[in-house]
This record gives C-alpha cells, structure tokens and sequence, in this order.
C-alpha cells in the first residue's frame, strides 16, 4: 500500500451499502493531512459526502456527464454558438440514448481532466490527487473501461486519440489506484471478486487495496460461547448473537483473501454501532496506509 495517497487518482467502487462514500471522503481527508490538495469527485449529480469534506479542507465536486459534455463541446469547438447548440438538453438526450456508453466515456474524460496538471476548466489549480466515488461494481468498470472501449472501437480520428490518452493515464497503477470497499458478508465480497476479476480483463489492472468495512470484534473463545449456550438467558443469546456474526464475519475474509491470493492487500475498518466516522475511518487508512 506505499504510496497510495501519491498516486494522481483514487478510484473507489464497491456493491452499494458497505460504506464507498465515507471511505471515499477518508481517503481525501487523509490525503489532505499530508498534505495534498485533493479532490473527491461524486459521479451522477450525487452528493453524499460534500458537507463532510468540504468542512475538512477537501474540495467537492459532482460530475454530472450533461456539464461534461458542455465543457468539452465549449473547449474544442470554435465556435460557442454551435457549442452552445449541441450541449443543448435535447441534444444531449439524444446522443446518450443513441451512443452506449456515451455517459461513462464523459464521466471518464472530466476524471481525467481533474488529473491534469493544464486542467480545461480557466483559472482551474491542479490537484494533486482525485478521490472519484464512483458507481457501483459493474457501472464503476464500465466507466473505467469506455475509453479503451472507444478508442478501440473509433481506431483513427479524434475520440480514438483522445480516448487512448484517457485510457493510458487510467490504466497506469504508477498514477491511478483502484479502491474496492466491501463488508464481510457474502455478496458483497462476491462483488468484490467479480469487480477485480472486471477490472483485470476491461480495464487491464488490479486492484491496489481492498477495505473491508464494518468489521465486529469476536469477544469469545468457542468454549466461552459453549458455556453461554449452557446457560441460556436472553443476555447469552445477544451475546452468541454477536459471536456468529463476528465468526460468520470472519469467515467471509478468510474467503476474500483466499480469492486475492494474497496479491491485494486488506484493511479492516471496525464496525461502530453509532454510525460512521469519518475522522476515525481516516486515522484508520492512515496507519494501514
């Protein structure tokens, strides 16, 4: 995990519900205490963590593929009123709907531009590193994969260079990293199995750290939890509660390292019942990192 936090991009995925986005806006916090001016970028209009990293020192944004477009139109086109024609609502609708792909390449291509040193935005400072919280699992490939995807298809012209730029900065482990969250319960670890397996044949890389979330602590032996059993009571029966789901936990971990075949390396955020913190998550990141 050395020089995580020195890479230009975090891409973070994961099954929806174990967590991404609060791992997602740790990573940025603990980058920003290290100093790095950082960036973590939501796609699709959301914003799930704006507040709790803008409050921190770490900048926001939403990517919206729509505003993509416009700014993309707007750059390379010579002439604003025909920009201003094509990135029309309309126009737009009608191009997603006609070119698959089409939303995942513009979340991709804005990714990218974030990453530059010469950002297309005016008066736009460069970061020095992007934490994008991207969709889940398999849409969070797909927009990983739509540049090769259309360069491949494209080969000669514009969107085949342009694409081929995008791709070769998202494909490089030496300046981006993929991020997988997950929980140890047993579809989302399958999810995770699927999403590097995707990521190694779409995209060409692995992934480079694997958090799993939500993590219950085992306070019992196995003949601790025997002479719980003997004893019975509603108290013993929270209490052998906790322990099979920590043992079940446990489990699931032993399965998603055997999967990772000891290639990927793991951190374990422990479960806190009174919700997620930020601040802890990050010191968590922090020390594994």
């Amino acid at each position: 995990m050395a020089g995580l936090l020195e890479r230009r991009l975090l891409y973070v995925s994961g099954k929806g519900g174990v967590g991404k986005s609060t791992v997602a806006a740790a990573l940025g916090l603990a980058a920003v205490r290290r100093g790095r001016r950082t960036i973590v970028a939501e796609v699709h209009r959301r914003t799930d963590v704006e507040h709790a990293v803008t409050s921190r020192g770490v900048d926001h944004l939403s990517i919206d593929p729509e505003d993509a477009m416009e700014e993309y139109l707007a750059d390379q086109l010579p002439v604003r009123a025909l920009a201003d024609l094509l990135s029309s609502s309309r126009a737009f609708m009608y191009l997603a709907a006609a070119t698959p792909g089409l939303r995942e390449l513009l979340t991709a291509g804005k990714v990218w531009e974030l990453a530059q040193d010469e950002r297309r935005t005016p008066g736009a400072e460069p970061y020095d590193l992007v934490v994008v919280d991207a969709p889940a699992t398999g849409h969070g490939v797909a927009v990983l994969a739509a540049p090769r995807t259309f360069a491949t298809a494209a080969r000669v012209g514009p969107i085949a260079r342009q694409g081929g730029i995008i791709d070769r900065m998202l494909s490089d482990p030496r300046r981006t990293a993929a991020v997988a969250v997950t929980t140890a319960e047993e579809l989302p670890v399958n999810e995770t199995i699927a999403l590097r397996e995707a990521l190694l044949e779409q995209v060409g890389m692995d992934l480079a750290l694997v958090v799993i979330n939500g993590v219950r602590s085992d306070r019992f032996t196995e003949a601790e939890a025997a002479r719980l059993r003997a004893d019975g009571g509603a108290a013993a029966g929270v209490a052998l509660a906790a322990h099979e789901l920590a043992r079940a936990q446990r489990a699931q971990i032993a399965r998603l390292r055997r999967a990772l075949g000891g290639a990927v390396p793991t951190v374990r955020v422990p479960f806190n019942p009174t919700g997620a913190d930020l601040d802890t998550i990050a010191d968590r990141l922090e020390r594994a990192l």
